[in-house]
């Protein structure tokens, strides 16, 4: 791939869930346009769960122990 992974396996599974809850619980229970703005923010989060690789991380310098990314 084009990119390093950046995010622990143990995250991207935070990542998803947590992801998954606040967009759906956005569309329920806010609805309109900021409960949809929400949900988009939050399926950010759950791609970069899924995909393994964080921008955000990657701009601070954030990287896997060799060992760790191997998984």
């Amino acid at each position: 791939m084009f990119y390093v992974k950046n995010v622990p396996g143990w995250e991207r599974a935070v990542r998803v869930v947590v992801g998954l809850v606040v967009a759906i619980a956005a569309i329920i229970g806010m609805g309109g346009l900021w409960g949809t703005l929400i949900a988009v923010c939050a399926a950010g989060i759950v791609v970069s769960g899924l995909v393994g690789f964080c921008p955000m991380c990657a701009m601070v310098g954030r990287r896997l122990d060799r060992q760790q990314g191997k998984r």
